[in-house]
C-alpha cells in the first residue's frame, strides 16, 4: 500500500497538471509560438505550486513525442495542425504525467477521438492483478474500430520517485510478450493513434536530455544537475541560461552524451510520416482503490 502522505502529493501533482492541461488547450492558435507556449505551460506548472517533471513537449503532425522547443526556435503552431501536449508535473519527486491533443482542422477530429475513447476504454479495466497486455488490448480494438493504428512502439510507464519510467511498459497493442499485472504503484497510461504505419523511429534532433544516476565524479555541472533533477529530464532551454552562450551549453550536452554520463532523447516521428494523436492520464493503484489523478 502506497503510504497517505505520498498519495496526497501525487493527488497534488495529478490537480496541477489537469488544470494546466485544461488552461492550455485555449492557448493553441495559428501562428503561436512554441516558446512562448511552453514558457508558458512551464511558468502556471510552478505558479500552481508543482514543478516540472520533464520539459512539456509539443509536438504537431507527424512528431509523436519528444520536441520541446529550444532557445531561439522559430516554429510556430502551423495553421490546419494537429498539436499534442504532453505535460509532466511533480510535487517533491511524485509525477504526474498527463497529455491532450487540438485540432485546428475539424477533418482530424476522428483520429483525435480514436485515441481519447481508447483513453477511455482502457481506464475503465485498469486495476490490480491485470495483465498490461490486456490494457493494450482495449487500446488496440478501440484505435481499430474507428479505423486507426495504434503506435505499436511507444508505450505508456511505470513512474517513480523522479522517475518517468520506473521499469514497467503498458503497451499500446495486444502484446503477447507483456505479461507483467499490475500491482500497487503509479501508471501512465497514453495511447497513441495514427493514420500511417503505426511506428515511430529517431530523427537526428535531440532537445531533451536526463542523467543516467547521481554522478560520480566531482563534476560541478553533474553535481547541480543531479540535485536539480535527479534522473527527471531536462532540457537545453532550461539550461541555457546557466552558460555563458547556448553553443557553450549544446557542446557540453554533445560532449556529456558522447561519454555516455547523460541520456539523450531524439525526437519521434510516425514512420511513415501519419498524423498522430495522443491522450494520456496518470492512475494511481493503492489495494483496490484506483485513482486517475489527472483527471
Amino acid at each position: 500500500m502506497i503510504n497517505e502522505e505520498v498519495v496526497e502529493k501525487y493527488l497534488k501533482a495529478g490537480s496541477i497538471a489537469s488544470r494546466v492541461r485544461r488552461e492550455v488547450e485555449s492557448l493553441i492558435k495559428p501562428e503561436v509560438s512554441l516558446v512562448k507556449l511552453a514558457e508558458v505551460i512551464e511558468g502556471r506548472i510552478r505558479e500552481l505550486g508543482g514543478q516540472p517533471a520533464f520539459p512539456v513537449n509539443i509536438s504537431i503532425n507527424e512528431v509523436a513525442a519528444h520536441y520541446t522547443p529550444t532557445p531561439g526556435d522559430q516554429f510556430t503552431i502551423p495553421d490546419s495542425s494537429i498539436v499534442k501536449i504532453d505535460i509532466g508535473v511533480h510535487v517533491d519527486g511524485y509525477v504526474a504525467d498527463t497529455a491532450t491533443t487540438v485540432t485546428l482542422n475539424p477533418a482530424y477530429e476522428p483520429l483525435l477521438e480514436s485515441a481519447e475513447k481508447a483513453l477511455e476504454s482502457a481506464l475503465k479495466v485498469v486495476g490490480n492483478g491485470v495483465p498490461v497486455n490486456y490494457v493494450g488490448k482495449v487500446i488496440e480494438d478501440s484505435i481499430r474500430m474507428r479505423g486507426f493504428k495504434p503506435i505499436r512502439n511507444l508505450t505508456g510507464h511505470s513512474m517513480d520517485r523522479f522517475m518517468i519510467h520506473s521499469g514497467v511498459s503498458i503497451p499500446n497493442y495486444n502484446d503477447y510478450r507483456a505479461r507483467y499485472k499490475l500491482v500497487d504503484g503509479v501508471y501512465a497510461i497514453e495511447p497513441f493513434a495514427t493514420n500511417g504505419e503505426g511506428l515511430v523511429k529517431d530523427t537526428p534532433t535531440v532537445a531533451i536530455y536526463s542523467l543516467r544516476g547521481a554522478p560520480k565524479a566531482r563534476d560541478e555541472l553533474m553535481k547541480k544537475l543531479w540535485e536539480t533533477y535527479r534522473t527527471l529530464p531536462f532540457c537545453l532551454r532550461w539550461l541555457s541560461k546557466t552558460f555563458e552562450s547556448i553553443d557553450l551549453a549544446q557542446r557540453t550536452l554533445r560532449e556529456l552524451t558522447t561519454h555516455g554520463r547523460i541520456n539523450a532523447y531524439p525526437v519521434l516521428v510516425e514512420a511513415s510520416r501519419g498524423l498522430v494523436s495522443q491522450y494520456e492520464h496518470t492512475v494511481l493503484i493503492n489495494g483496490r482503490e484506483v485513482i486517475v489523478t489527472t483527471i
